[in-house]
């Protein structure tokens, strides 16, 4: 009897045992899942992805010698939305986000090895967004000419020539905020002669033949929404903050026609010989950095030179160089990965096709096969959320979160060269249309050969650093605080 009274414990003691491992271990599975959703996603309050109305600009770049304002053309930071010349209007905004990507798909397609990449002071301005022009572009105040009259003018990574409207206007300027630049007026305006080896020479830098009118050298530039500005190539004195770039040669606009809206015109940030950052190489070291806001409602900034001051959280990729259109920068993408899992994405997908960063396309755009992997593990993890038919053509995974206080958005991060992983800000994982309609921020080409593009909306709220002369790019997340 006592024997099989003790096999009845034995029994019972077992069973209690594999039921406590079972609840333990169920336990240790709740508790690693939570800290994986926890690790893994952003929970954000849906009310905080809408647009604010209020400005809360207060942002300041690193503490170096040139640094200017950036701020949202259609967010109220910037003063023309005062006087409702900018109205907020997404579907027009991603249409010519996609005449940008399909211009610059064309550059390279022109090219047969247009694809392969090879390795290759301070100032700071306030930056804005700019989705006011036409495209969607970011936008910083500089001062031209002498006495300076402020320009507001998109800066753009993707451009060289800087150029800003100039009276008299001889073919047509469109309105804008400031007032439209007048060389008569400044003491330190020069017209470049033509024919000239200088004019000879900025022709060739463009890309195009020299061209004279009444012996002064003109230039012409076409963008890929159909807008252009003609004008002449000139001379002026460049104000940035408190630093000088004299004999700054920029493109004097007599005939500007397109898109834009409420900027003076652009400010080229790119790799080319007019560019700021080649014609201020001597005073800024090819050396400039940049936070876009991560809201309309918030500003970040435009720092021009290096100082003293890198941040040791900064981590830096190599920057490569486009065979044949050297005025991109190029980057080395070789992974993604959604809600922290690795997407189990080839490498040669990103090296067949080359990826650029620019400031100027606002949509990052992926390989197809890229983007189908991300999209989805994406739709996988949001499926607590209802999808629905996205109004822009540019979009295919689109949620309703009306009826949600918050959103667990999973994080995604990018992998570069040099063992570089880029955590991206939540807001640049969803791009709200409107308060039914947020949708996944990212798009697919067409062509697995197009090249991946790395657009602003996937930026905001990092610190972008351009090192030329060191051949890198780097990223630090928290940038504009």
């Amino acid at each position: 009897m006592a024997t099989r009274f003790s096999s009845i414990v034995r029994c019972i003691l077992y069973i209690y045992s594999i039921f406590a491992f079972l609840c333990l271990h169920a336990r240790e599975a709740r508790e690693t899942t939570e800290s994986y959703h926890l690790n893994h996603t952003h929970t954000v309050q849906v009310s905080s992805l809408m647009p604010s109305s209020t400005c809360t600009a207060s942002t300041k770049g690193p503490k170096r010698e040139a640094s200017l304002t950036v701020k949202h053309k259609y967010g109220p930071c910037f003063q023309s939305n005062k006087d409702q010349l900018l109205v907020l209007n997404h579907t027009e905004l991603l249409l010519q986000d996609q005449s940008r990507v399909n211009s610059i798909h064309s550059m390279f397609s022109k090219n047969s090895d247009g694809n392969k990449l090879r390795e290759s002071q301070a100032t700071t301005i306030p930056a804005k967004s700019g989705l006011s022009i036409g495209i969607g572009n970011y936008i910083v105040t500089v001062g031209l000419g002498t006495p300076k009259t402020d320009q507001t003018l998109a800066f753009d990574t993707g451009s060289d020539l800087t150029w800003a409207q100039c009276k008299p206007c001889a073919g047509q300027c469109y309105k804008q905020v400031d007032p439209i630049f007048d060389p008569s007026r400044s003491t330190s305006y020069t017209n470049i002669s033509c024919p000239t080896p200088l004019c000879t020479q900025l022709a060739s830098a463009k890309g195009s033949p020299q061209q004279c009118s009444n012996s002064k050298c003109l230039y012409s530039v076409r963008y890929g929404d159909g807008s252009f500005t003609i004008g002449y190539f000139s001379k002026e004195r460049l104000t940035i903050t408190s630093d000088v770039v004299d004999n700054f040669v920029f493109g004097c606009g007599q005939d500007n026609e397109g898109l834009f809206k409420g900027i003076a015109g652009l400010l080229g940030l790119g790799r080319g010989q007019v560019s700021l950052v080649q014609q201020a190489a001597q005073k800024y070291s090819q050396f400039f950095s940049y936070c876009l806001p991560s809201t309309t409602s918030s500003t970040g900034y435009l720092t021009l030179g290096k100082g003293n001051e890198i941040s040791s959280s900064l981590k830096f990729t190599p920057m490569l160089t486009l065979s044949r259109r050297q005025s991109f920068y190029g980057l080395n993408l070789i992974g993604i990965s959604v809600g922290g899992q690795r997407l189990s994405i080839p490498t040669s997908v990103f090296s067949t096709a080359g990826t650029i960063i620019d400031s100027g396309t606002v949509i990052t755009r992926l390989p197809p096969t890229a983007y189908n992997a991300l999209r989805t593990k994406f739709r996988e993890m949001m499926r607590n959320y209802p999808m629905i038919s996205s109004s822009s053509s540019i979009f295919d995974t689109c949620y309703d979160l009306s009826k949600s206080q918050s959103v667990s958005i999973p994080s995604i991060s990018f992998f570069f060269g040099g063992d570089v992983s880029v955590n991206l800000d939540k807001v640049g994982i969803l791009y709200v249309l409107r308060k039914t309609e947020a949708c996944l921020a990212f798009a697919g080409n067409r062509d697995p050969s197009n090249i991946a593009i790395f657009g602003n909306e996937q930026q905001k709220g990092l610190e972008v650093v351009y090192d030329v002369v060191g051949e890198r790019i780097g990223f630090r997340p928290g940038g504009c605080s």
